[in-house]
């Protein structure tokens, strides 16, 4: 390996590392959500509103369905940043070939999940009959992908396990700007519409992951991936399983209370479902960057797990949920005040942008209680605890949001009370989060002491 690529997150100082960290990560996830806006973008702007709505009306589902999976990566990154932080080679060899055998089989099986379960769960959202079917055949298309987006997940959790977030920016920064020109080339040449931003996404996916491949193929140390040797190793991918498991329920449970939120706005007709298409990927942009320092604060903590560096934990969450604070306070309102010009960006529609800015107005400028509510469950995965933060959120997320819908949301049917049910429930969650991490830290370093894993 290239020492210029690693990172030791278990000496020096935390502030300084945890920029250098979660900056290219924040970039890579930006450029990664830009291959969705990309598409909502020139479909907007070159198909019309119905294909808009179409294509942002699957985001929830599209999230749903692949969640499971994406958290295992999760599962990944701990398991390789303890055994890298633990400076135990064969047990990372162990991780990166367990982790890359998964993912190719991750995303087969994916590919028949989205293809199978596309129309029949977009039917029970109650997606419009004037979208429908531009809504399962973006979806058909995009699942075609999923071994190349599954190869590049885990490929990245990875490298970031060993505090390599260059290299992922890089390759992103390579194949979106293919994707963008693809968009283009696809829907206003060849006039294909959602077929045509479907087909440019999974092709730039698929560079992505090949990129990301033939780096792991070239480096040398216990990271480096020979394909003869793929294989699952017991216990590693218990280990995987353990902690990422819980995180793909939790994302997929997020989704379901998101696709119940969908399901609401999609009563309101396509004209909501448009601006609250454009304004949820707005969102994207601040939730991505937020998600960059939960990143963080779960690669850092395994690390100094894994090297039995206790006293730098606590201080990592402090300095991490400092870092979400500022960058969701500034973006997420940033993004509010910005509104008028940003939804313009998706639609000349006035009533479009107006439907848009409800949601900001809710959702947005309230993002940084989310940022606080994640990197409290990236600090408690890191501890190796994931069931915990699976149940907190359920409940005091997604339950909530349940209940919220079929009771108070039935009784004032606004988009203001649909929406406000987001900040309410992230101030539940973070709260009991935060009460979590207190009560098991202490047993975490204990059992730490003893193993590795």
């Amino acid at each position: 390996m290239k020492k210029s690529y690693e990172m030791d997150m278990c000496s020096g100082p935390l502030l300084s590392k945890i920029l250098v960290f979660s900056i290219p990560l924040m970039l890579s996830g930006i450029l990664q959500l830009l291959f969705n806006a990309a598409d909502i973008i020139v479909v907007g702007r070159f198909t019309g509103s119905e294909a808009l709505a179409a294509v942002g009306s699957t985001s929830a589902l599209i999230n749903l369905i692949i969640n499971l999976f994406i958290g295992i990566s999760v599962g990944a990154n701990v398991v390789v940043a303890r055994f890298y932080g633990a400076r135990d080679v064969d047990g990372v060899h162990e991780a990166v070939h367990t982790s890359i055998l998964t993912a190719i089989i991750g995303g087969i099986i994916l590919i028949f999940a989205g293809v199978l379960l596309a129309k029949p769960l977009l039917e029970l959202m109650g997606t419009p009959e004037d979208v429908i079917d531009l809504s399962v055949l973006y979806m058909r298309i995009y699942f075609v992908g999923m071994p190349a987006f599954m190869l590049y997940n885990f490929g990245a959790a990875i490298l970031r396990a060993i505090g390599d977030t260059k290299r992922p920016l890089y390759f992103l920064t390579l194949s979106g700007v293919v994707n963008v020109v693809l968009n283009l080339f696809f829907v206003i040449v060849f006039k294909m519409g959602v077929a045509g931003v479907a087909l440019a996404t999974i092709i730039s996916q698929a560079i992505s992951a090949v990129l990301i491949v033939l780096c792991l193929i070239k480096m040398e140390g216990p990271c480096h991936l020979d394909l003869k040797h793929l294989q699952f190793h017991g216990k590693t991918l218990a280990a995987m399983l353990r902690i990422g498991l819980p995180a793909g329920l939790q994302g997929a449970v997020f989704s379901i209370s998101n696709v119940l939120i969908q399901s609401s706005v999609n009563s309101f007709g396509s004209l909501v479902m448009a601006g609250n298409t454009a304004a949820s990927n707005i969102e994207g942009f601040v939730y991505t960057a937020m998600n960059a320092v939960y990143q963080t604060s779960l690669s850092f903590t395994s690390q100094n797990m894994g090297a039995k560096q206790f006293k730098r934990v606590d201080k990592i969450l402090m300095e991490c949920l400092l870092v979400v604070a500022v960058v969701g306070l500034v973006l997420g309102n940033g993004a509010y005040f910005l509104g008028n010009q940003l939804l313009g960006i998706y639609s000349s529609d006035p009533q479009v942008i107006q439907y848009g800015l409800i949601r900001l107005s809710f959702v947005s400028a309230t993002y940084f209680l989310c940022g606080l509510m994640d990197v409290m469950v990236g600090s408690i995965r890191g501890l190796g605890y994931s069931i915990m933060p699976m149940l907190v959120s359920l409940t005091g997320a997604c339950l909530f949001r349940v209940i919220w819908i079929l009771t108070i949301f039935q009784l004032d049917r606004t988009l203001e009370c649909l929406y406000i049910s987001y900040p309410i429930s992230w101030i539940l969650t973070a709260g009991v989060h935060f009460i979590c991490y207190l009560c098991v830290r202490k047993k975490a370093f204990a059992r730490a002491e003893q193993a590795t894993l």
